[in-house]
Parts: structure tokens; sequence; C-alpha cells
């Protein structure tokens, strides 16, 4: 058995912000991905995925007790599968940034949940939503809370466009520039980031006033500006309130930047050379990238790991 392949997502714009109804733009990632599949003699890798998906079995069987008008599986297949070797065949780093458990969610719905729904049918707003809290629920699995944005991306492969937490449409994205000098890119930071920490770490802020302030007036204000520019292709723009970005993240979300990318963050603003923001929650994995002369940027950062993930 080999189900079929569901991809990585790289959330643009929306880190943080959206669990505070700020805008948030989603898009596929087609670099990494995963599948389930059964085999006799699993590696070690392949043992501790079954292992996992064990437990991941055990808790949605918790969760349509809790909420069975929300999903419910067909967890007598899924346990028979697992029973005889299944896991989550995945290229997708854990703990990058890139929706590793988002694409195992995506995958477990697709092939048990009843009744459900599929990407061929009409998606109303009304059935986005009942999917992001679907796979939300079965994501608190991993992550203790979760949006259901990364599986519903996976799950889609479409740029998804989230307006607040009750408004998400599916949207295009302007086409690349074949070998375009600007690009959008990842920087791999060499360390494993957890999201519970780091959301943790968030919502404690979010108890401070001047904290609050900070995210409302500054944060969501330059978010929700980079998502129009990057929407409408307008880079003068975006290239504007990216830096802006880049600066209120330096300034107030340091715990989630790796030390040691905190002077390589400030010359990417210092210089313009380039600009930082977190992928996903930080604190590890990879770091995302905007600049407009990539050859550049490359020399500047030859030191590090870097993927192209979009031209301009």
């Amino acid at each position: 058995m080999k189900g079929p392949l569901f991809y990585s997502k790289i959330l643009l714009f929306g880190e943080y912000g959206i669990i505070k109804d700020s805008k948030g733009l989603s898009i596929p990632y087609n670099f990494y991905n995963g599948a389930l599949k059964v085999d006799d003699e699993l590696s070690d890798l392949a043992k501790k995925s079954n292992e996992s998906l064990q437990r991941f079995a055990n808790y949605l069987n918790e969760l349509q007790s809790k909420q069975p008008e929300l999903v419910t599986f067909d967890l007598e297949k899924l346990n028979e599968d697992i029973a005889r070797g299944m896991y989550f065949d995945s290229s997708i780093p854990q703990g990058y940034g890139v929706g590793s458990s988002g694409a195992l969610v995506a995958a477990i719905y697709d092939q048990y949940a009843h009744e459900k729904i599929t990407v061929l049918e009409n998606l109303t707003r009304e059935k986005l939503l009942k999917l992001k809290k679907i796979f939300g629920a079965m994501e608190s699995f991993f992550h203790g809370n979760s949006s259901g944005l990364d599986p519903l991306n996976s799950y889609l492969s479409i740029p998804i466009l989230i307006n607040s937490k009750d408004h998400i449409e599916p949207t295009g994205i302007p086409s690349q520039v074949e070998n375009g000098k600007g690009a959008v890119f990842l920087l791999d930071s060499g360390i494993v980031g957890e999201t519970a920490p780091m959301v943790n770490i968030f919502m404690e802020s979010m108890k401070n006033e001047a904290f609050r302030k900070m995210v409302k007036e500054k944060f969501v204000k330059h978010t929700d500006a980079c998502i129009d520019d990057f929407l409408k292709g307008d880079i003068k723009s975006l290239f504007k309130n990216v830096k802006h970005l880049s600066h209120v993240v330096l300034d107030n979300f340091k715990p989630m930047i790796p030390a040691k990318f905190h002077k390589l963050w400030k010359q990417g603003i210092d210089t313009n050379a380039y600009y930082l923001k977190l992928c996903g929650s930080g604190g590890g994995g990879y770091i995302l990238g905007f600049t407009e002369d990539i050859k550049k940027t490359r020399e500047l950062l030859k030191d590090y790991p870097l993927e192209v993930v979009y031209n301009f």
C-alpha cells in the first residue's frame, strides 16, 4: 500500500498574527512531501513513525468520542493498517516550520475520515472552515494547539488566504518570474524548532499590554500590508513593508529567533540586502528571507544552506 502524496507548506505571512486575527498567506511547497505506506520490514525511522501513528490513532478515538458531530474515522481499518506496519514516509523535515505534521494529518483524514470533504467538490467558505476546524482538532495532538491551516494547505495543495479566523479562501498568487533577480528563500538554521514552547512564549507575552499593542499596531499592520502587496504584485511596496516587519520581529520576538541569527537578521535590515522573518513559529528550523538580488544575498549568506522558493 502507498497512499497519495501530501506536500509541505510555507506560511509566507501571518505566523503568530493569525492567532490574533491578522491576515495570513499560506502556499504549498512541493519540494517536500509525504505519503502513508505499509511495509513488512520497517527501518528504525519507520518503526518510530508507526509507533507515533498508534498514539495518534488513540487520540483520534478520543476526539471522535468527544466530538462525533465534528468528524469520525474508520478506526478499525486505521488500527489494522498500523498493525500491518503502516508509517508516514516523508521527506518533510520535522520542526522546520514547513508543515510535517500538517501533511500527516491531511493523509490520515484523506484515507480514513467518514464523509470526508473532497478537493473535487465546490469548496464553499463553510466547507473550508469545517475542514480547518477538523484539521485543527486533529493536529492539536502534535502541537497542543493548532489553527488547522497547515493540514488544510497540504490537503488542498493550493494557496490559501486567511482574511480572519472565520474568513478563508483559496487564492491565486502572481506567477513567478523565471530566473527573476528577486526571491523568497529559506535559510536553514540547522536547529530543530518546537512549536508548542514558542507559542507558549507568545501567549504569555500577550498578557502584557504593551506587547498586545505592538502586535496590533505594528506586527499585524505590516503583515496585512505585506500580503496585500504580494497578491497585487507590488514589489516595491512589498519590500518596504517586509523591512518594517523584519524590524518589528527582531525587536519584539527575540526568543523565536535563534541567537546566532540576531546579527545576520540586523545585517539584512542595515544593508537592505535582504530581510528575514519567521517561518512558522521560529525557535529553529527554517527562517524565511526576501531579497531583491538573490545573487548578492547568496554571497552574503554563503555559510548557510539556502533554498529559493519563489522568484520575482
